[in-house]
C-alpha cells in the first residue's frame, strides 16, 4: 500500500476552463432539468441560460490535486461544500486553483482525511465561487498525524415535518448522461466494473446525487433565482441506483437550512447537511 506524503499539504494547482451554453446545457440536463424548464436548457431564453450553483464541481476538477502516495482504489469522497459568491455565466472562461488544505489521520487501520478547496475566478479577477472536499482514503491511516477536529453534527429535528419536501426520479439512464460532464470512472456505466466494486449494478455519480439537491434548493427555496443560491456543505452516506426516487428535504434552522436527501429505499444518501440562500 503506497503511503500518503504529508509534506503535500499546501501544494497547488491552477487551471483553466472554459464553457458555452452547451456545456451548460448539458450539466442542468445531468442533473434532471427537463425540457419546460426553458431558463436552464435553452440557449435562446431572454436573460440568458441560467446555471445550476453545483456546476461549481463540474469547473473545480481543473484544479484538482491529491497527495502524493494516494491509493485511487481506496479514494473515497466523503464531504462536499460549494459557496457560490456571484452566478455563472451562460458562457466563459474561469481560472481555477486548487491547494490541498489538509490531511488528518484517523488511526491505525483507519482513513486518512484529505481536505482539498478549490476556487474559481473570472479573468478579470472576480472570485466566482469556491468548493471544499473531503476525501477518505480507506486503511491509509496510522501515520501518526492530526486526527483533525470533530465534525459538527447536523441532523433534522426530530418529529418536525420539514418546511420544504421535493421529490424527483431519476432516470435509469441518469449516470450515462451525468458521466459526460466528465467523470468517467465505470462504476456509473459498466455493470461487471460495479459487481467487482460489490455493487449489484451501476451507481449514480455522488455529485449527480449533491447537484439533484442543489437543483431542489434552487427550485423550493430561490424560487428558480439562483443568485439567491450561497452555500450548500453534505455529507455522502449511501449509494443512489440511477432510476430510484429521490426526495430532498429541509428546515429552517438558525439562518440556514438542515437538508436531508433520501431514496424511495429508505436510506438517507446526503446527511448532515446544510444550505444557505437568501
Amino acid at each position: 500500500m503506497s503511503k500518503i506524503e504529508l509534506d503535500s499539504v499546501g501544494q497547488t494547482k491552477e487551471g483553466t476552463f472554459e464553457y458555452d451554453w452547451k456545456r451548460i446545457a448539458l450539466y442542468n440536463l445531468g442533473i434532471g432539468a427537463q425540457a419546460e424548464d426553458l431558463s436552464f436548457v435553452y440557449e435562446r431564453v431572454q436573460g440568458g441560460m441560467k446555471v445550476f450553483p453545483s456546476f461549481a464541481t463540474i469547473v473545480a476538477g481543473s484544479g484538482m490535486l491529491f497527495p502524493q502516495g494516494t491509493d485511487y482504489v481506496r479514494l473515497l469522497h466523503g464531504e462536499q461544500l460549494i459557496r457560490v459568491y456571484v452566478p455563472f455565466k451562460p458562457s466563459g472562461t474561469i481560472k481555477t486553483k486548487g491547494v490541498i488544505e489538509h490531511i488528518y489521520d484517523k488511526g491505525k487501520g483507519k482513513a486518512a482525511l484529505i481536505h482539498t478547496k478549490v476556487s474559481g475566478h473570472s479573468l478579470e479577477g472576480e472570485h466566482i465561487f469556491d468548493t471544499k472536499y473531503v476525501f477518505f482514503v480507506a486503511g491509509s491511516g496510522g501515520f501518526g498525524g492530526d486526527p483533525g477536529p470533530k465534525t459538527e453534527p447536523i441532523n433534522p429535528p426530530e418529529g418536525v415535518e420539514p418546511d420544504f419536501s421535493s421529490s424527483y426520479q431519476t432516470s435509469p439512464n441518469q449516470a450515462a448522461y451525468y458521466r459526460l460532464n466528465g467523470d468517467l470512472n465505470p462504476l456509473h456505466i459498466d455493470p461487471n466494473f460495479a459487481k467487482m466494486a460489490r455493487q449489484p449494478k451501476p451507481i449514480l455519480h455522488g455529485l449527480c446525487t449533491y447537484g439533484i439537491a442543489t437543483r431542489a434548493i434552487v427550485n423550493e427555496l430561490c424560487d428558480g433565482d439562483v443568485s439567491r443560491f450561497k452555500e450548500f456543505s453534505a455529507r455522502f452516506k449511501d449509494v443512489v441506483f440511477p432510476g430510484e426516487t429521490l426526495t430532498t428535504e429541509g428546515w429552517k434552522d438558525n439562518g440556514r437550512y438542515i437538508i436531508q436527501l433520501r431514496t424511495d429505499r429508505g436510506p438517507v444518501v446526503l446527511g448532515n447537511a446544510y444550505a444557505i440562500v437568501e
